[in-house]
């Protein structure tokens, strides 16, 4: 802590709460600083999509009812009716960070809220991974790690029809919430507790925090500029690790079927131009079908039928220059042989009888491993070395997360409600250590959509998860974009998404448009990775289709191209924590014009990028923000400030680069090739 005496950034007067001269903590008669309540929660999971309420017993609002300001801290005491109930100590940690942390005086509360001052105009953002909406102004967000569920809209019909079977989301259901943001007061507030929260934004006058839990802490701090605030941010939750050099060479492919089908269809798509740095095999395990459409076998072992001597066709496809990918998650199928094996072990998850939980994951079984259990967590980390490294893989998804039931016993004895938040990160620092222990940090590449406070440094890359195969705004590619800028603005730098989707459902079939408009804007994201569908066979694949392979040649060229200036903005991430893709407010802070503005985005510094998200668009309508703006595929000078139409035939999205970047000579190329 530092000295009261020399924290001019904090201070106390007509009880306000001041750091750096911004009233955080406000108590009046009419507005308590905060509550206490007491409640029992009520939980029902549906293959990873969740029906929580809870039934409140009481609730009391605690006011200001004393103050102290001692050497190093400012302790605020809150009380009802004469009574004290909370302690919060405010004071600085060594790097100037303001630090809340709240006490209870009295035993037998479990639900807590806090309420920090608002102002009218100010936006917010951040709350981890958000698809329907940036900024959070106005609404709301349940904070819970869940399957984001079909639709994500209740006026849809998709949402309508997946809500029968439990599976329908909201526009706050998400794989990766934090309680963390941003606001445009130049402050971020970051919360150390994983217990089911929701952060509500629609008061004028306060933001309200609720959590099922009391915080540990709560902790500010502020900046003059957005990136300066995002680097502080980052150096408090941690930083990506970066890329390997090898995305950087094209496309990742997404297909299965074994491994002559696979090299089939990379030979057809290089022999057509298209630049491929990967081939991500999800099926090297083996397949199971399900109603839904084709499952992995979880076993998490080669399938001998489908990819014979796998390690041998690794190194086969490595000399070409591509790169090997697989699939993992932290469950294990119980029909499999590997479940047979360990079940024994004490390192599965038990439900209150001492059995083995089964969590069921649609038309099959699964085991959960315990990561509280130190000898299981290290046994999981030992299989990803022994079964995904060791056969010469180089990345692969580190699927799921969000599943943990909140009736399970665990190894440690931790509650599961605050446990589930937290699992997430665990399963990301379970694949994050197997990696640097075979000191392979610069040449694998995993990605996740599960997470939590932690996986900024755990999980280096996300992906957005399963969008629908259409061009719905809250589940399809448009919501690819407010979920990179919000999951880049809570500290996680690098993201990018199925290329075309994957949920395909109720009708919703990928077209070979959505295709190739997915691909022109994955160019411009830090990675390239295409997916099949859950139901390949009955969607648009871009290699039964020559003009959208070229297309597709067309966008991995043009993302090959921009090598030099993706590795400047992928070291941002890493030595500064900037995201690669960023809203345009960030650059752009005295344009009003921009902080509402989600389904565009700044690739770095010197690139905007305004994404075609709708059928059937010839032309475009896009905000500049007022700078020097170069189309880049016509050299069309533009000064912003206002909203410009540019022609935006496949393969032209809207695209501008500043014209004084230091990068203006490889953009001005790009665009000449095109």
């Amino acid at each position: 802590m530092i000295p009261i005496s020399q924290q001019a950034p904090l201070t106390f007067a007509d009880n306000t709460l001041f750091y750096h001269d911004l009233p955080l903590l406000r108590g009046t008669a009419a507005s308590p600083i905060a509550f206490i309540g007491r409640g029992d929660a009520d939980v029902a999971m549906y293959q990873g999509n969740f029906e929580i309420s809870d039934n409140m017993q009481a609730k009391l609002p605690l006011t200001l009812s004393n103050h102290a300001i001692n050497e190093n801290e400012i302790i605020l005491t809150l009380g009802f009716q004469g009574e004290a109930y909370l302690e919060l100590t405010c004071f600085l940690d060594a790097s100037e960070r303001l630090v809340i942390k709240p006490k209870l005086l009295k035993a037998g509360w479990n639900r807590f809220w806090i309420r920090l001052t608002a102002d009218q105009h100010e936006h917010v953002y951040g709350c981890g991974e958000q698809l329907s909406h940036l900024d959070l102004r106005g609404r709301h967000f349940p904070l819970w790690t869940s399957e984001p569920g079909v639709g994500r809209n209740k006026h849809t019909l998709t949402t309508f029809q997946a809500d029968q079977t439990h599976s329908g989301g909201d526009y706050y259901t998400t794989n990766y919430p934090a309680p963390t943001f941003i606001s445009t007061r130049m402050y971020y507030c970051h919360v150390a507790s994983y217990d089911y929260a929701d952060f509500d934004f629609r008061n004028d006058d306060f933001h309200e925090l609720q959590f099922w839990g009391l915080p540990l802490s709560l902790t500010f701090d502020t900046a003059s500029t957005f990136s300066e605030l995002i680097t502080k941010l980052t150096g408090l939750v941690g930083r990506t690790t970066g890329l390997p050099d090898w995305t950087n060479n094209g496309l990742i492919l997404g297909v299965q079927g074994g491994t002559k089908r696979v090299s089939e269809i990379a030979d057809q798509l290089k022999e057509n131009d298209v630049a491929l740095s990967g081939i991500w095999a999800q099926d090297w395990e083996g397949i199971r079908m399900t109603s839904f459409g084709k499952r992995l076998y979880w076993d998490w072992k080669a399938d001998d039928k489908l990819y014979p001597n796998l390690t041998t066709s690794i190194k086969h496809w490595q000399d070409q220059g591509i790169e090997f990918l697989g699939y993992i998650n932290p469950y294990i199928a119980n029909d499999t042989q590997l479940f047979a094996d360990v079940k024994d072990l004490g390192y599965f998850a038990k439900n209150k009888d001492g059995e083995i939980y089964l969590v069921d994951f649609g038309e099959f079984l699964c085991g959960v491993v315990d990561f509280t259990n130190p000898d299981a967590f290290t046994w999981y980390k030992e299989l990803i070395k022994k079964r995904l490294i060791s056969t010469g893989m180089k990345g692969w998804m580190a699927d799921f997360g969000e599943y943990l039931p909140t009736d399970v016993v665990l190894y440690d004895h931790s509650d599961p409600m605050v446990m589930h938040n937290k699992w997430p990160v665990l399963w990301a620092q379970c694949n994050y250590e197997a990696v640097k222990e075979s000191g392979l940090q610069d040449e694998i590449m995993y990605f996740m959509r599960a997470g939590g406070t932690g996986s900024q440094k755990y999980a280096p890359v996300l992906w957005a998860g399963d969008q629908s195969v259409n061009w719905s705004l809250d589940d399809g590619l448009a919501a690819t974009i407010p979920a990179a800028l919000s999951a880049g603005l809570t500290g996680n730098s690098i993201s990018h998404s199925d290329i075309g989707g994957y949920t395909s459902l109720y009708g919703n079939i990928r077209s070979r448009e959505l295709f190739m408009r997915w691909a022109e804007m994955a160019a411009f994201t830090p990675v390239m990775r295409t997916h099949e569908g859950n139901r390949p066979d009955q969607n648009f694949q871009v290699y039964d289709d020559y003009d959208a392979s070229v297309h597709l040649a067309y966008a991995t060229q043009t993302f090959k191209a921009l090598t030099p200036y993706r590795k400047t903005v992928v070291a941002e991430a890493v030595n500064q924590g900037l995201p690669a893709q960023r809203p345009l407010f960030m650059h752009y802070p005295d344009d009003d014009g921009t902080y509402d503005i989600q389904y565009e985005y700044l690739f770095g510094r010197d690139l905007l990028v305004a994404p075609v998200y709708r059928p059937g668009k010839q032309a475009w309508s896009t905000y500049l923000p007022k700078d020097n703006w170069v189309h880049l595929w016509t050299g069309e000078h533009f000064t912003g400030g206002d909203t410009v139409e540019v022609q935006a035939p496949l393969g032209q999205m809207p695209v501008f680069y500043r014209a004084d970047s230091a990068f203006a000579s490889l953009f001005e190329k790009i665009g000449a090739k095109h």
